[in-house]
This record gives structure tokens, C-alpha cells and sequence, in this order.
């Protein structure tokens, strides 16, 4: 399993969700998430999707806490078993 099947495995069940899961492209700023996840209802998450037991580097775990103080959701997702408890968790807030 690589992180693009991931990945689109996620894209899949937003889609499925009614949601969409915008790829994130930032010039001039490492370390933003992979995806900005948009759900019904006005739920919002930003998704940083990795390859089976790989882990965020630090760039990436410093914008996770920026993110987060300004009171955002930040996931790292390594396990596609994770997509459907992470976008439960985004959907509740």
C-alpha cells in the first residue's frame, strides 16, 4: 500500500460523504497538510497522508500544531482502516 492509494482511498470516501478533499499545493511554505477536507455541513479537517508506518517530519508536525492553535482538525493518516474513523471525528465537531 503507497501513500497515492491512500490518498485516493480517502478522496473516494469524502466523495462518497458528499464532501470534497482539495490537494494542497503551498509555494514558499513546506510542511501543509496533503489535503484540505471540506464535509457536509460546514466541517473542516486538513488530512497529512502518509505511506504505511511512516511518520510526519518536523516541518510538517510544526504546521500541524499551527493549524490546531488556531483550532483546526490536523490528521496524520497511515492506515486506510483510519479513513472512516478520522472523517467520523471530523463530521461530529
Amino acid at each position: 500500500m503507497t501513500e497515492k492509494n491512500i490518498e485516493q482511498m480517502l478522496v473516494k470516501e469524502v466523495k462518497r460523504r458528499g464532501g470534497r478533499a482539495f490537494k494542497l499545493i503551498s509555494p514558499g511554505i513546506n510542511g501543509v497538510p496533503d489535503r484540505l477536507v471540506l464535509l457536509p455541513n460546514g466541517k473542516i479537517g486538513f488530512i497529512e497522508v502518509k505511506a504505511p508506518g511512516k511518520k510526519m517530519r518536523p516541518i510538517q508536525i510544526k504546521r500541524k500544531a499551527q493549524l490546531e492553535s488556531l483550532g483546526f482538525l490536523v490528521y496524520c493518516l497511515d492506515d486506510p482502516e483510519d479513513i472512516r474513523g478520522v472523517l467520523n471525528e471530523i463530521s461530529a465537531t
